[in-house]
């Protein structure tokens, strides 16, 4: 994508302008209709200013300005007018244009106002993403944590498609929170009044799970002695959960496609379709593909599932979290039991650091309830520590951002308290902040 899109029907003064903006370090394409230019922008998206001439063979450049204007009103468009053509730029800026030159005009006046269109589009831009970065952060925030490039770049995916309807497929390890993450997605959607409905489907019998699925008439089977209102029915208008969805048996997989198709659910025993309004979120530990490919899932099901996928990283891949969920988990478990808030020493935070974590953040709540209750931890061992080998430099550089997050923690943000807690100098802790990729605004007040 380019910054500017310029557009005028004179090849000689594209030429010029051409040069010009190359001189200046503008990165610009050149259209010789409003046509050519709209083609641009739909392939390729929005630049950062557009500039076109008034008087264009086919669409006009008002005509351009408004087709881009309607498509977003934030874009500067910058008008090249005649004198017979100003009360009509001027009506154009009314209706949302940036600015208009009238000819004849210097380079200078031309790269001016494009450089000052091009710092506000920027400045637009930028607080539109922070705007974003702000509402993941307020809206998932107090469920979702850590500040690790995945979980940033999952909760920003999440805040854009939790008001959606499309049904989501969440792929990730057992105890890495898909759950979690469902409940996310259906509390900050339109569906929040309505319920959600989680079910395991590795935990149903496999003779049970139609009816519990689905539902039933009375004396559909043996054993059916009252109508039974199944999982889909029962989520009508919220949100179903079916984790651990590749467990489900064959003959339910097609009956959840034709639901999943057609919105409608028929309960066993009765041939009426009741239509029903629901998002469905599945959760799976497996690759569905690989198991589609074995014939262990049906593929129709699977591609009518992935349509947003989204992966949740193990916790041994982001370790720079550990501190501050640690910490959140110990904040839970010592309201649950009456019992204060222990406080994590430099040698049990070096053992958390150092354990790959298989149960992922399932384990590291119960280490932390653990440690809540007997003030000290199990020994954490596994077969990948065992196998692995880290450079002594990287286990260095590991413990020592965790120890600087951990106390920042603690002191919510005080650079002073920090320093005296680490005995490090206001410099020094500066430094390895920056290194570390920690600010101080993070730690106050949060809420973990």
């Amino acid at each position: 994508m380019r910054d500017v899109y310029f557009i005028d029907d004179e090849t000689d003064l594209r030429h010029a302008y051409q040069q010009t903006f190359e001189l200046e370090d503008i990165d610009a394409a050149f259209f010789s209709s409003a046509e050519e230019a709209l083609l641009a922008i739909k392939e390729q998206g929005l630049p950062l200013v557009v500039v076109s001439d008034i008087r264009l063979p086919g669409l006009s450049g008002i005509d351009l300005c408004r087709t881009v204007i309607h498509r977003n009103p934030d874009l500067p468009v910058v008008l090249i007018t005649g004198h017979g053509d100003i009360a009509t730029a001027v009506d154009a800026m009314k209706d949302g244009a940036y600015d208009f030159i009238e000819k004849p005009f210097s380079s200078k006046r031309l790269i001016d106002t494009i450089r000052r269109a091009i710092e506000k589009q920027k400045l637009i831009r930028e607080n539109e993403a922070l705007r974003r970065k702000l509402k993941a952060s307020q809206v998932l925030g107090p469920r979702i944590i850590g500040t690790n490039e995945d979980i940033v770049a999952l909760k920003e995916t999440i805040s854009q498609i939790a008001d959606t309807q499309t049904d989501v497929l969440i792929l990730g390890e057992t105890g890495t929170g898909k759950e979690l993450v469902a409940r996310s997605l259906h509390e900050h959607s339109t569906r929040n009044a309505h319920p959600f409905v989680a079910i395991n489907c590795g935990a149903v019998p496999e003779n049970l799970i139609e009816s519990e699925l689905f539902g039933h008439e009375k004396g559909a089977f043996t054993g059916a002695d009252s109508l039974r209102v199944g999982k889909f029915e029962h989520a009508n208008k919220g949100t179903l959960f079916l984790d651990e969805i590749e467990s489900m048996p064959m003959q339910a997989q097609i009956r959840l496609l034709r639901v999943l198709q057609e919105r409608t659910v028929e309960r066993i025993g009765s041939n009426t379709s009741r239509p029903i309004d629901i998002r469905v979120i599945a959760a799976t530990k497996t690759d569905l593909f690989e198991a589609s490919e074995q014939r262990q899932f049906r593929q129709d099901l699977y591609y009518r599932l992935n349509v947003v996928t989204l992966s949740l990283p193990p916790l041994r891949a982001r370790k720079d979290d550990i501190p501050a969920l640690f910490h959140h988990f110990l904040l839970i478990a010592s309201d649950r039991h009456g019992k204060a808030t222990p406080t994590l020493d430099s040698q049990s935070l070096n053992h958390l650091m150092q354990h790959d974590w298989p149960g992922n953040i399932r384990e590291l709540r119960n280490a932390a309830e653990r440690f809540v209750l007997f003030r000290k931890l199990d020994p954490l061992t596994n077969e990948r520590e065992k196998a692995e080998t880290v450079a002594l430099a990287d286990k260095v550089a590991e413990f020592e951002r965790a120890a600087i997050e951990q106390a920042l923690i603690e002191n919510g943000g005080s650079i002073k308290h920090t320093m005296q807690m680490l005995q490090l100098a206001r410099k020094t802790l500066y430094d390895k902040m920056q290194r570390y990729g920690l600010d101080k605004e993070d730690y106050k007040n949060a809420d973990l």
